[in-house]
């Protein structure tokens, strides 16, 4: 009976003393020791700050979103409440469709588009895309196939975009009923898309697409239309000039289709129905292709030029060899200069003869070495070629790995679907860092 109560004793006294070691190892961990692995680290070994980048990270919650609803519209000035920078703007396109939203796909079926000569036309297939396995894309999105229509899709493309520190929405415009041959008249999401950026605190500008009919005389109705329509709007950009003007922006692609002489009459003091001067003058930008366009663009009064192209070598005015020519030829005309930057290029899901225009990402590298280009001619405005412009594989949105019976698509492994939006953010940075 004693030999049981001594081990009943000595039982209770090794339960004691494991209780006691359990407590005491519990209160020697510290809340550091279990989070030091989610500090954020940046891609390339340039040091952040973290606060800002914490900062502009969103939540989807609706608390967060409510927040946002609420923000004040910025200054044309680059804003450090939220990080984004209104001196990067990026270039954003609102085609795309699926049933769910649209009774059909919108572009992600896209055609694959013949080349021009019949006889390099017969060597390659024909037909078109069958989403949503089969996409017009070499990229999958995170996304998947959506609709430009879907509040939801908006909701992210936004907080995305928000998030990468660019703080102009380039919008892919037509007008009212208008729309480009494979897809749709969306207009009448404007109003959407201006909501949705204002609660990310990001500005709105206009990239004006060729449209059948477009002439100067269009271009001003255009511009009129979208000042009318759109110009109260908290999320209207408006860029500042030197002289103390602060004009809204806008961006004429394809440019050089209209004669020199018939840009002058909208775009010069002197012209029969200049916008110069009236309630409707703005900051024009034209797309330089061929060298020669500079001369042609400046004597038809543009304000400045950009590059958009994503191939770096594809032209004159995409090719980062040419931008400090370009940056002094601005500089010495009083014109901006606005450098476009991709993070590489590949249409071949359309155009599947256009193989030696693909630039390879290399995992980012051909991005920084694109935005290290940019910053190395001090432009006052960067931009970004694109957001979602994914058959032309120059998409920094999300994008996820994808495979199908029969295909295999392009990712951005061994990183995570945010890799070119985290990039995008630390050259941000940088740019402001530069600028100051």
């Amino acid at each position: 009976m004693a030999r049981l109560r001594r081990r009943s004793y000595m039982l209770l006294f090794l339960l004691v003393l494991f209780v006691l070691g359990t407590l005491m190892g519990l209160k020697s961990l510290k809340p550091i020791d279990r989070l030091s692995d989610l500090d954020v680290l940046p891609i390339r070994g340039e040091k952040v700050d973290k606060h800002a980048v914490g900062s502009d990270v969103l939540s989807s919650t609706g608390q967060e979103r409510a927040v946002a609803s609420n923000a004040k519209p910025a200054s044309s000035n680059p804003s450090t409440d939220r990080g984004v920078s209104y001196d990067v703007h990026i270039f954003y396109y609102t085609w795309y469709g699926n049933p769910q939203m649209d009774e059909k796909y919108l572009h992600w079926d896209h055609i694959l588009v013949p080349h021009w000569d019949p006889k390099i036309a017969a060597s390659y297939p024909r037909g078109r895309h069958v989403p949503p396995e089969d996409i017009g894309s070499s990229f999958y999105p995170e996304l998947g196939p959506y609709s430009s229509r879907d509040p939801e899709v908006l909701e992210s493309h936004m907080e995305q975009i928000s998030t990468a520190g660019a703080g102009v929405v380039v919008l892919s415009w037509y007008p009212l009923g208008l729309a480009d041959e494979h897809g749709e008249p969306s207009e009448d999401l404007v109003p959407w898309i201006l909501d949705a950026a204002l609660r990310h605190n990001l500005k709105v500008a206009f990239h004006i697409q060729t449209y059948k009919g477009r002439t100067e005389r269009s271009i001003h109705n255009n511009v009129k239309y979208i000042i009318d329509r759109y110009g109260d709007h908290g999320a209207f950009y408006r860029f500042s000039l030197r002289n103390g003007k602060v004009l809204p922006l806008f961006y004429i692609y394809d440019s050089y289709l209209t004669p020199t002489e018939a840009w002058a009459e909208l775009l010069t003091f002197t012209g029969s129905h200049s916008l110069r001067g009236s309630e409707y003058d703005g900051v024009f930008i034209a797309l330089i292709v061929d060298e020669k366009h500079k001369h042609d663009l400046l004597a038809g009064g543009f304000d400045g030029m950009y590059t958009y192209f994503a191939s770096n070598g594809f032209s004159y005015g995409s090719s980062y060899q040419n931008w400090k020519s370009l940056k002094d030829f601005c500089d010495g005309n009083n014109l901006l200069f606005v450098p476009s930057v991709g993070p590489g290029y590949i249409d071949t899901s359309i155009r599947p003869w256009n193989n030696h225009n693909t630039r390879s990402r290399v995992n980012g590298r051909y991005y920084e070495t694109g935005l290290q280009a940019a910053l190395n001619v001090k432009p006052e405005i960067i931009s970004i070629t694109s957001f979602n412009e994914w058959h032309e594989g120059t998409q920094i949105e999300r994008a996820i790995p994808k495979k199908t019976i029969r295909r295999v698509y392009l990712d951005y492994q061994p990183h995570e679907p945010d890799l070119y939006l985290e990039l995008t953010r630390t050259w941000v940075e940088q740019f402001r860092k530069d600028k100051e």
